[in-house]
């Protein structure tokens, strides 16, 4: 499954940072939100859906546990873009 991912906003530090954005699978866009932890236990990273959007993803016959995996592995992994102006720098700990 090829899902491209865009942050909108992120605010916080590497310790926890909220994130705001959408992502893309084909030409069908969805928003989310998400947490990301760092340091202890290494980097980790939950998403949050609404119903409505989990609904959606269904009914064009995606597998939402397989959207959500690969989500949370492209944040991971940075597989994503940034807002104009925005660097990872701007949000990690110095």
């Amino acid at each position: 499954m090829k899902l491209s991912v865009h942050i909108e906003e992120i605010t916080g530090t590497q310790m926890a940072a909220k994130i705001i954005g959408n992502f893309s699978i084909e030409q069908n866009s969805f928003p989310f939100t998400g947490i990301a932890f760092g340091r202890i236990g290494g980097q980790n990273v939950g998403v949050k859906l609404t119903e409505d959007v989990e609904k959606k993803i269904v009914e064009l016959g995606y597998n939402l546990d397989e959207v959500i995996e690969t989500l949370q592995k492209n944040l991971i992994h940075g597989d994503l873009t940034l807002p104009e102006g925005l660097k990872r720098e701007s949000f990690a700990d110095d």
